[in-house]
C-alpha cells in the first residue's frame, strides 16, 4: 500500500507541473498531510463489501487515496472537471486499481439518476463546500441506513448547527464526530451522518442551486 501511495503522490506532483490539479504552491510535505488526512478514516472505521462514492474527488483526496489503501470495497470517484477526472482515470490505470471507477458528472445530476440514487453504503466528501451545501449532494445518494462522512476543520460544530434543517429534511442525523490533530496545529474532524429515511425526490435540486440557495 505504501508504495502505491508514494507512486500516486509522485504522479500527482509531476502531473501538476502541466495541469492545475492542486495548488502550485503546495509542497511535498503539505501533500503528505492531505494524504494523511484522507487515510485517517481507517483509524476509526473499518468496513467491507461497501459501495463508496466520493463527491468532488478533485485530484483524488480522499476517495482515490482511500481506494489505494483499501481493496475490500468498491469506490466511485465523482468529479465534473475534465482535467481532474482524466487525471483520476490515468492514476487508476497506472496503479492497476480494479475496484475503482470515475464518473465525470455533477452531484446534482447523479443524485437524480435511478442507477445511483440511494444506492451507496457510504458517501464521502472533503473540501468541497459547507456542510449545509454538501449534504444536499450526499444524502440523496446514500441508501437508507447508509453513511455520509464529511471531513471538516475546527468550525465543524458551527457547520453542524447550520445544517440542522437540511439534515432533518433529507433524512440524516449526526451519529459521531471523530476528532484528530493533523500536523502541528490543525484540528480536524470527520463527521459521520446516518441516513435514517428516504430523501424527498426533489433533492438534490437542479445544478448550481444548492450553492446559490443553500437550505
Amino acid at each position: 500500500m505504501e508504495n502505491n501511495v508514494k507512486r500516486y503522490k509522485n504522479y500527482l506532483l509531476a502531473a501538476n507541473q502541466n495541469t492545475n490539479l492542486i495548488s502550485r504552491r503546495m509542497s511535498s510535505e503539505d501533500l503528505d498531510l492531505h494524504i494523511e488526512d484522507s487515510l485517517k478514516i481507517f483509524e476509526r472505521w473499518q468496513f467491507q463489501d461497501y459501495r463508496v462514492i466520493d463527491i468532488g474527488s478533485g485530484a483524488g483526496m480522499p476517495g482515490l487515496v482511500m481506494a489505494i489503501a483499501d481493496k475490500n470495497n468498491h469506490y466511485t470517484l465523482l468529479e465534473v472537471d475534465l482535467k481532474k477526472s482524466h487525471f483520476l482515470k490515468q492514476a487508476i490505470d497506472l496503479l492497476k486499481l480494479q475496484h475503482v471507477q470515475v464518473i465525470r458528472e455533477r452531484a446534482e445530476v447523479i443524485g437524480q439518476h435511478q442507477d445511483y440514487r440511494e444506492s451507496f453504503d457510504v458517501v464521502c466528501s472533503r473540501a468541497v463546500a459547507s456542510m449545509r451545501v454538501v449534504l444536499e449532494y450526499c444524502l440523496p445518494l446514500a441508501r437508507i441506513g447508509g453513511i455520509v462522512w464529511l471531513w471538516k476543520g475546527p468550525r465543524y460544530q458551527e457547520e453542524i448547527e447550520e445544517a440542522e434543517k437540511i439534515l432533518e429534511l433529507l433524512g440524516g442525523v449526526v451519529e459521531e464526530v471523530f476528532l484528530y490533530p493533523l500536523g502541528e496545529d490543525r484540528q480536524r474532524a470527520i463527521i459521520q451522518i446516518r441516513k435514517q429515511q428516504a430523501s424527498p425526490e426533489k433533492f438534490p435540486r437542479r445544478p448550481g442551486l444548492p450553492v446559490k440557495r443553500p437550505l
